[in-house]
């Protein structure tokens, strides 16, 4: 064999070997089967969907219709109506507060006639969101007990039943028996993850991309067709470089900076992007408004920013405390914080939505998860 047609072969072999590998790092993402959305993604148009499902694969999309049972999702009408004229099929989810089989009953009632009125149509799934801290109180008997309740109840509007929770928390603050159960857990790198394989639906991320959304979005690779009531779908995502990188891990490292540990406290003077790396190309977790209040625990110089990183109940979040020639411009040290002392019958939801927080803001800037237990006495920090 003459040189030229070795050096052919050698060209040929590597270009396939190649293709295979790409190929194979691409099977082994999580699949963004399902989108769920709610009043915290703003409106979302027909043609946001339609680009979910053209380019990334997305088959269903699950809507928040319904809290407790007073509050209504201002933006699940829309978000049924423009999701159903993108072709994709719809359900809905409403965020469980019952403490009582009564108390479950009455927020069936109210999610199914919500539901009825938004326009979702009968025979989807409408979950119950189970992550609250009034289910954290109970036992695992009695939120099974009154999961079993809510889902009998929204089966008698039409409507096929199903839980939302944490991945900690199944089996273990209630029961998921067999294919039931969509199931929420973020492993920091997706690639090669298979998770939840028996159950529903796995919640993978709650911060992919979309190409013309903006934020971060709520991703579930579906494990059984109960989310698309069997029917059979041909799409599939064109923007493989997207779906990529919703997997990949969101940091960049730098071998001429280093970590340096740092326990502080700031207060923000502007509102600042919680981001999932040190970079100003990681993926936004959240948007901190200006006033908020974190606690840190390392720093660095990099990319021409200062990072700090901050402890999370899942993990940690950066953010970037100014640039390299003012950094702290977008911070102050120190903080006077104003205290709420929790009384009986309290919970995270309670006085998060009496001080105009998020129970995540709420957990996450006193230290702890939404799911850890509060005490009456207990003082928070709620500014």
């Amino acid at each position: 064999m003459n040189k030229h047609k070795l050096k052919a072969l050698i060209l040929t072999v590597g270009a396939i070997f190649m293709a295979f590998l790409m190929v194979n790092v691409t099977s082994q993402a999580a699949r963004m089967d399902m989108v769920d959305v709610s009043n915290n993604n703003g409106y979302m148009s027909t043609a946001e969907y339609t680009s979910m499902r053209n380019e990334f694969g997305v088959k269903a999309l699950t809507v928040k219709v319904s809290e407790g049972t007073t509050f209504k999702d201002g933006y699940a009408a829309s978000n049924i109506a423009n999701g159903q004229a993108a072709g994709l099929y719809v359900n809905g989810y409403h965020f469980a507060h019952y403490k009582t089989k009564a108390q479950a009953i009455a927020e069936a009632d109210f999610a199914g006639k919500t539901a009825k009125a938004a326009g979702l149509p009968v025979g989807a799934v409408l979950a119950t969101d189970v992550e609250s801290q009034e289910a954290n109180n109970q036992s695992k008997a009695t939120n099974d007990r009154n999961n079993a309740a809510f889902m009998k109840e929204i089966q008698t509007f039409g409507y096929r039943a199903d839980i939302y929770t944490s991945g900690s928390w199944a089996n273990n603050k209630m029961t998921i028996k067999g294919k039931i159960g969509w199931i929420a857990a973020y492993p920091y790198v997706v690639n090669g993850k298979n998770w939840y394989s028996t159950n529903h639906a796995w919640q993978w991320s709650s911060t992919a991309k979309f190409r013309i959304s903006y934020g971060g979005f709520d991703v579930s690779q579906l494990n059984s067709n109960y989310y698309t009531a069997g029917q059979k779908s041909t799409v599939k995502p064109t923007n493989k470089g997207a779906v990529k990188a919703n997997n990949q891990k969101n940091y960049r490292s730098y071998a001429s900076a280093k970590w340096v540990k740092e326990t502080k406290t700031y207060t923000l003077k502007t509102a600042v992007k919680l981001r999932t790396g040190a970079s100003m190309s990681s993926n936004t977790i959240t948007i901190l408004p200006a006033g908020t209040t974190i606690k840190t625990n390392q720093a660095i110089i990099q990319g021409g920013y200062r990072w700090v990183r901050q402890p999370r109940f899942n993990g940690y979040g950066y953010l970037a405390t100014g640039p390299a020639s003012n950094t702290l411009e977008y911070v102050k040290s120190g903080v006077t914080h104003t205290y709420y002392t929790v009384k009986s019958g309290d919970s995270w939801w309670t006085i998060a939505q009496h001080n105009g927080l998020s129970m995540t803001t709420l957990a996450s800037q006193n230290g702890k998860s939404i799911y850890t237990t509060i005490y009456p006495g207990q003082r928070l920090v709620v500014r």
